[in-house]
C-alpha cells in the first residue's frame, strides 16, 4: 500500500487552498459585476438627464443614489439566496455613511456643478481602486482608468462634460462589470 509523503500532502492542500482562492474571487466578481452594472447604467442616465435638463440634475442624482443603494442591497439578498454568497448587511449601511461623508464635503466645499461631476467618481473609484488591492487587479485597473478619464474630462472636454462623464463613469462601469464577468 502506497501513501503520500508530507510534500505530497503539503502540495495537495496548496492546490486545494489556490482552488478556493480562485473560486472565492470568482464569486466576489460575479457579485460586484452585477452590482457595478447597476450603478453604471444609473449614473449613465442620471448624466444624460443631467445633460438634457440640468435644472433638474440635483433631484436627479439623488434618485440615482437612492436607487442604487436600494439595488446593491437587492443584488446582494438575491446572490445570497442563489449561491450562498453572503453579503454582509453592513455593506449598504456602509455605503450610506460613505454617501453622508461624500454630501458633507461637498456641502463644504460649495462645489459646482462641474466639480461635483469630478468629485463622485474620484471618491468612489479612489476606495474601489484600494479594495483591488485585496479583492483583485480588475477592481484597480477599473477605478484607476475611470479617474484618469474622468480628470481628462474635467481639464479638456468643456460643455460635454456631463456627456463625456455618461459614458467614461457609466459606460467604464458597465464594462468593467462585462470584464469582471468573464475574468
Amino acid at each position: 500500500m502506497s501513501g503520500i509523503d508530507a510534500k505530497q500532502a503539503a502540495a495537495a492542500l496548496s492546490d486545494i487552498d489556490a482552488t478556493v482562492q480562485r473560486v472565492r474571487q470568482s464569486r466576489i466578481y460575479e457579485l460586484t459585476s452585477l452590482i457595478l452594472m447597476q450603478w453604471g447604467t444609473l449614473i449613465l442616465v442620471g448624466y444624460l438627464v443631467s445633460y438634457l435638463w440640468p435644472r433638474s440634475a440635483g433631484w436627479v442624482w439623488i434618485a440615482v443614489n437612492i436607487v442604487g443603494v436600494a439595488g446593491t442591497f437587492a443584488i446582494g439578498t438575491w446572490a445570497r439566496r442563489r449561491s450562498g454568497v453572503r453579503f454582509d448587511a453592513r455593506i449598504p449601511l456602509a455605503l450610506l455613511l460613505f454617501l453622508a461623508f461624500g454630501y458633507l464635503n461637498c456641502y463644504l466645499g460649495h462645489f459646482g456643478a462641474r466639480e461635483l461631476g469630478v468629485f463622485w467618481p474620484i471618491y468612489f473609484m479612489t476606495v474601489y481602486s484600494i479594495a483591488g488591492l485585496w479583492f483583485g487587479r480588475a477592481f484597480v485597473v477599473i477605478g484607476v482608468g475611470i479617474i484618469a478619464l474622468t480628470l481628462i474630462g474635467y481639464f479638456y472636454v468643456g460643455a460635454w462634460f456631463d456627456l463625456w462623464m455618461a459614458f467614461v463613469n457609466g459606460g467604464g462601469l458597465i464594462l468593467g462589470g462585462l470584464w469582471m464577468r468573464r475574468d
